[in-house]
């Protein structure tokens, strides 16, 4: 095979990256415009004392981070599973509940070990 026929033959992968890198590029400039979604989760109602109080807690902020990232355009769908898991990690952070931040990890299989403060 010479080289013409390389080229030829990878013409339409480097074409069909470059469409794909510009419909990347068009979505994060969209994304950059729109504001930033977010929705408030109420669990007042919680005992989070509880592992049922904690689990309820738990569906409430994995419901409400899929509708915050949820994407009706099939190529923005594909960073939906992402926004949703980061927007829960940072809900569960900022929380800071102990029993919910261990039912987290193991629902999630997250092992890494929670950062302390030592003096």
């Amino acid at each position: 095979m010479n080289s013409k026929e390389k080229i030829a033959t990878r013409m339409p992968l480097v074409l069909s990256t470059a469409m794909l890198l510009s419909c990347v590029w068009g979505g994060s400039i969209a994304l950059a415009d729109e504001e930033v979604r977010s929705e408030t989760v109420k669990f007042q109602d919680l005992n989070v004392d509880v592992p049922e109080g904690v689990q309820a807690l738990y569906t409430r902020i994995h419901a409400a981070a899929k509708r915050v990232c949820s994407q009706t355009d099939p190529i923005l769908r594909l960073a939906a599973t992402t926004c949703a898991q980061k927007a829960e990690a940072n809900a569960i952070r900022k929380l800071n509940l102990s029993q919910l931040t261990a039912y987290y990890k193991a629902k999630t299989g997250d092992k890494t070990q929670p950062l302390i403060a030592a003096r």
